[in-house]
């Protein structure tokens, strides 16, 4: 080497001045020499031979000098080649092998976290212990060449130390919001491929800006969150060894995907109990609640939470509109352990039913308080919202309170069933009323309607330990006859109600028993087939029967708050219905009392009649407007009309009905006949019947009745005809003639006629009877033209000319009671006329009482 740092390795043979900086690299007649030997390799060599030997000539003598006076030194030489290979080194490491490192270290790393819990909550952060486990795996390497040189690297290196870090997290999509800080305390990693390294450390994270992760929740908690990108910013300062391996800004990016973000946990209120709290000496009450509940830990982390505030909020009538808060709750510090079940306690207080929860929606009939319970009551999950609240003497920091009272979570409050609720349903003192005929369509008078005092024995959830009680109730209820709808009770308006509790014992239940009379309740057949097989059931002596009801039922509650008004509570009960006693249409005991001909045709005759009827069942009724066809033999007679009338228990006297009589009009010709029969059987004391039905106009505001009820006949024996005067006997038959007198001298005879009209006159317009002894034998007969009247209740007849038939044994025996009596038989054919009404019967008499005189 030279001595000098300047001295050449080759130094010329003479003296030379020591040179400067201005000095020229070379000397003159080395740049000559150059500039020679380019000018003739230039010029293709065109100098001439003397030259070239002569500068042969003086290389050769500079050689020998400079072999003689400096040879080249080995150290040089292995200096040379080692600058060399660093530059080769330098070229390679610089740009081929970083590349490779980064990919190898990119994808050969493994992180498995074992645990995550959290040391410590600070006044501006946590401090969480980490445990992880860390190592490469060269085989997740595809790359050949990268897998090798990045075994090669890191196995030189071995082992690799950072100095304490601070890694910054970014939100590129939330204008690169700082969501946190954390601070990495110096870490040293084994990097040999293979190599396990066990992390334990403990890092002091800070949260970023409260309002930017509230925006993030909002967005999780909405749906929107599609993907969350993150980039993590930091200075990481690498040494390997002894080596220092300078600061590197490292910057990395992570985008989640939704179904890699964590979902809200599912969770399960295992315990929830409500119950009155004094608050003062007062007598002032709140509503408190004990909520604990359990959900799983999916993660390997764990911490300790420490007591937390929040507010429950119900959502108001609209999602533009702020949510209604109904409750406070604080929690117990809650302690979460790793991949385990986390067991959660609070309680909360409801101090006052604020206004806006039970106002009415805009353009409706439902309040908040109406969609929540509406929910819940159904067995459906209702939506409350939780959102966080200061609260005093706690020692949660203030950071954690800023986030929470940031984050409104929407929380599942889990419906429960109710349709064990009621335990037993009965209705007594039941009335019908059937509906006014002159009532609108859509008034509650144009339907049925039912009064009755209704006692319902309802169970209260277990979680309820309140003092309350049920101060009014209002319903739909849908009636229901095996399996089948029947029809509908419609309690539009607020009834009265009372209620007191009732321990079960037995079943270690608390019941209230509800009490309510119900006045005019609206009842909508909607099956007219089923509605008519109840009617059968009862009327025919089929039992007792039992409705199904299943109601919507609005309550309002006395509690500690006030009254709350619970609308649609879902429940389910059995009604039953006390059969007819047997034998119910018998013990109608049907009687025309009072009867007076309101108008007459040539075919028929409208009359009004005051009826005695029995009620035998246990209901009463009261009959705004009632039409029945009257039928026999299955023809149409006639029509008798009900209106205003009170069908109370037991004997209801004097009952109006206006009866229309025209089988012709009706019925035709075949009902005319068949009429005419029928009166004739009765006048002639026979034993008859008359059908009542119903039609599709018997009730004219609700046809579906008539329809349904005219599936029954009901046949009843022909009531019995009150002769004014005259005393009743029970059992006796109708009769129309007292006695008889025939006078054997003039050959006359006159009868005293009992007519059941109190206002008016009946005609007798011809008659032609035979009077017969022992039902066989003739005593006379009696041909009569001319019209006489029989008036009101007991009359007397003219004197009928009588043709005696002398030879038979009927007119001896008659004969043989002179001044006497004796029992007659007879048959007649009569035409009578009622204003302009005119009918022919033919009647037939037996035991009828003559006297024999002169």
């Amino acid at each position: 080497m030279p001595a000098e740092e300047n001295e050449p390795l080759a130094s010329p043979t003479r003296e030379e001045e020591e040179p400067t900086e201005t000095s020229p690299l070379l000397n003159r007649s080395d740049d000559g020499h150059h500039s020679d030997a380019s000018e003739r390799e230039q010029n293709g060599r065109v100098s001439t031979e003397p030259q070239s030997r002569a500068a042969w000539s003086l290389w050769s003598i500079c050689n020998k000098k400079t072999n003689t006076k400096a040879p080249w030194r080995w150290p040089s030489i292995i200096a040379m080649v080692l600058l060399g290979i660093i530059v080769i080194l330098i070229i390679i490491l610089g740009f081929l092998v970083p590349p490779a490192v980064k990919e190898y270290a990119e994808k050969a790393a493994v992180l498995e976290p074992t645990n995550l819990s959290i040391e410590n909550i600070t006044s501006d952060g946590i401090r969480a212990r980490i445990r992880a486990n860390v190592y490469l795996d060269g085989s997740r390497v595809d790359n050949k060449n990268s897998r090798r040189i990045g075994k090669a690297v890191t196995g030189i290196m071995r082992k690799l130390e950072t100095k304490e870090t601070t890694v910054n997290v970014y939100l590129p999509d939330y204008a690169d919001a700082l969501a946190g800080a954390a601070v990495i305390p110096p870490l040293v990693v084994d990097v040999v491929n293979g190599h396990t390294n066990e992390l334990d450390f403990v890092a002091d994270v800070n949260p970023g800006d409260a309002e930017h992760i509230r925006k993030i929740a909002n967005d999780w908690l909405e749906g929107n969150l599609k993907q969350l990108k993150v980039v993590g910013k930091t200075k990481v300062h690498l040494k390997s060894g002894i080596v220092p391996l300078g600061a590197h800004d490292v910057a990395e990016s992570m985008v989640f995907e939704a179904n890699e973000i964590p979902s809200m946990p599912n969770y399960n209120i295992e315990r929830m109990d409500l119950h009155d709290r004094p608050v003062d000496g007062h007598g002032r009450k709140v509503i408190e609640a004990d909520v604990s509940l359990k959900v799983h830990n999916d993660y390997p982390v764990s911490f300790r939470v420490p007591t937390l505030g929040f507010e429950v909020l119900v959502p108001n009538c609209d999602s533009s509109l702020p949510s209604i808060s109904v409750a406070d709750a604080i929690t117990e510090p809650i302690d979460v352990e790793a991949k385990a079940d986390v067991q959660a306690d609070a309680k909360g207080i409801i101090r006052d039913i604020p206004e806006s929860l039970t106002k009415a929606c805009p353009h409706s009939e439902s309040s908040p308080l109406d969609h929540f319970m509406d929910r819940y009551l159904h067995g459906e999950d209702a939506k409350v919202f939780v959102r966080g609240k200061k609260t005093n003497n706690t020692d949660t920091p203030e950071w954690i309170s800023d986030i929470l009272e940031s984050i409104t979570v929407p929380v599942d409050f889990p419906g429960r069933s109710f349709d064990s609720l009621i335990r037993n349903f009965s209705l007594t003192d039941v009335d019908f009323k059937l509906p006014d005929p002159f009532a609108d369509v859509d008034d509650p008078e144009g339907e049925p309607r039912v009064s009755g005092t209704a006692q319902v024995l309802a169970a209260l959830p277990p979680e309820l330990n309140v003092d309350l009680g049920v101060d009014k109730l209002r319903s739909n209820a849908d009636l229901f006859y095996k399996k089948r709808k029947m029809g509908e009770l419609n309690l539009r308006h607020w009834q009265s109600a009372n209620s007191t509790k009732v321990q079960d014992k037995e079943n270690g239940e608390t019941l209230l028993n509800i009490t309510s009379r119900l006045v005019d309740v609206p009842l909508t057949i909607t099956d007219g087939d089923v509605f008519s097989e109840v009617m059968q059931k009862l009327l025919f002596g089929g039992g007792d029967i039992t409705l199904d009801i299943k109601a919507e039922v609005d309550v309002k509650l006395k509690t500690v708050l006030g009254i709350l008004t619970v609308k649609k509570v879902p429940a389910e009960g059995k009604i039953p219905v006390n059969g007819f006693p047997g034998n119910a249409l018998g013990k109608l005991k049907p009687q025309v009392g009072e009867i007076e001909v309101m108008e007459t045709t040539e075919t028929g005759i409208q009359m009004r009649a005051l009826i005695n009827l029995t009620n035998p069942t246990p209901y009463a009724a009261v009959v705004p407007y009632l039409s029945v066809h009257i039928l026999h033999d299955g023809e149409l007679l006639g029509e008798a009309i009900s209106r205003n009338v009170t069908f109370d228990l037991g004997k209801n006297t004097n009952l109006p009905v206006l009866a229309t009589w025209d089988p012709l009009r009706f019925g035709g010709e075949k009902a005319q006949a068949i009429g005419r029969k029928l009166l004739s059987d009765y006048v002639s004391g026979k034993n008859t019947t008359l059908t009542a039905r119903t039609h599709k106009r018997s009730v004219p505001n609700v046809p579906i009745i008539g329809e349904a009820l005219s599936k029954i006949n009901i046949t009843l024996p022909t009531p019995r005809i009150t002769v004014p005067g005259e005393d009743e006997h029970e059992g006796e038959k109708p009769h129309f003639i007292a006695d008889a007198t025939f006078h054997l001298f003039s050959s006359t005879a006159t009868f005293t006629l009992l007519s059941p009209l109190l206002y008016n006159t009946l005609y007798i317009e011809h008659i032609n009877a035979t009077a017969l002894y022992n039902h066989t034998e003739p005593v006379g007969q009696i041909i009569h033209d001319e019209p006489f009247p029989a008036t009101p209740g007991r009359s007397q007849t003219p004197r009928l000319p009588v043709i005696w038939s002398a030879s038979s044994v009927g007119y001896g025996k008659l004969k043989e009671a002179l001044g006497g009596s004796l029992k007659l038989d007879a048959i007649a054919n009569v035409t009578v006329r009622l204003g302009s009404w005119t009918e022919k019967i033919h009647y037939t008499g037996k035991g009828i009482g003559a006297k024999v005189s002169l």
